[in-house]
């Protein structure tokens, strides 16, 4: 299974694109919750799958399923939260929703997951690909960050 991620803060578009040209995966997978926000810039949903076509010739696919909801992702981001409970929360969530066993291996293998971030050490992409890892523990995982 590889697997790419991706942030799209502290990039300018045309990096962000060219290391999406430069790596082999097939699409983006957003895993935001909010994909439509102005402060997206050009990662925003209705601009974002035209230049993925244009630019790159790559799919997209939303799974909010696999983003934190609102009041983890506000505890953490605007009240300034600690990371090890968001994590935690986040991962209770994903168990709750049981994402491992939707259909969804064909979208993570060769996809990239989206997210603002630029860094994915304290984002939630590391925390799905480690949660997936775990589930699928029957999977090879080669995870590139982008």
């Amino acid at each position: 299974m590889k697997v790419f991620t991706i942030g799209f803060t502290k990039k300018t578009v045309r990096v962000f694109f060219e290391k999406l040209k430069q790596s082999p995966a097939k699409r983006i997978v957003d895993v935001r919750l909010n994909n439509v926000s102005q402060l997206s810039g050009f990662a925003k949903k209705i601009d974002l799958i035209y230049f993925l076509k244009e630019i790159v010739n790559m799919d997209y696919v939303h799974l909010p399923e696999m983003a934190p909801t609102k009041d983890i992702l506000d505890e953490y981001k605007k009240s300034k939260g600690d990371w090890t409970i968001y994590e935690n929360k986040f991962i209770k969530l994903m168990e709750k929703r049981a994402i491992e066993k939707q259909n969804i291996k064909n979208i993570i293998h060769e996809g990239c997951l989206l997210y603002s971030e630029h860094e994915p050490d304290y984002c939630h992409r590391r925390l799905v690909i480690d949660y997936l890892k775990k589930k699928w523990s029957n999977e090879t995982f080669q995870i590139t960050h982008l």
